[in-house]
């Protein structure tokens, strides 16, 4: 008898924790560059992110090709000259967050990681909301990179085109892992 006991509560506890575990592959991240003389917008959405609620772990992952410009031109300078994507096509970041996941409400926590782009680490820290409803896990966050953080170099010539600091913005719709 107490051996299927001790069974029942190990196959609830590990039901539990997988119940832990939301994944996407359509999470979107969205930057934009506002300057007096242009205005630059990318939208990837083809995004894997993780979140794990029992360990507080979040991870992305996304091919810096699937940016998608307004203007084809600026989709190629992009690729070739400033990300190079060809050398460098994967971007990630590995991170933590803090705080509290009520369900049914929204969820201000602090998250803090290691952000993957150009071939160079860096940590980043900002805020998120994220909002837990049954098996379906949002999240939002907004932050601002610098492209010289990341060895993007921006020539002279375009210096003026292109924002001193990108505001990215990141967007998740997660279901849970069955």
């Amino acid at each position: 008898m107490k051996i299927w006991t001790i069974i029942i509560i190990c196959c609830m506890v590990s039901t539990a924790m997988q119940a832990q575990v939301f994944v996407t592959r359509t999470g979107s991240v969205n930057f934009f560059s506002e300057t007096p003389l242009e205005d630059i917008k990318a939208e990837n959405n083809q995004v894997y992110a993780a979140v794990d609620l029992s360990k507080k772990t979040i991870a992305f992952s996304m091919l810096l090709k699937s940016f998608l410009f307004r203007k084809a031109l600026m989709q190629e300078h992009f690729n070739e000259n400033y990300v190079e994507s060809d050398k460098f096509p994967k971007s990630t970041f590995n991170g933590m967050f803090t705080g509290d996941v009520v369900p049914g409400k929204a969820n201000t926590i602090r998250v803090e990681g290691v952000l993957l782009l150009h071939g160079v680490e860096k940590k980043i820290t900002t805020h998120a909301t994220i909002e837990l409803k049954e098996e379906n896990l949002t999240g939002f966050a907004r932050f601002q990179l610098i492209p010289e953080d990341f060895k993007i170099t921006i020539p002279g010539i375009v210096r003026d085109k292109i924002a001193r600091q990108i505001d990215v913005q990141v967007t998740i719709d997660c279901k849970t892992v069955k």
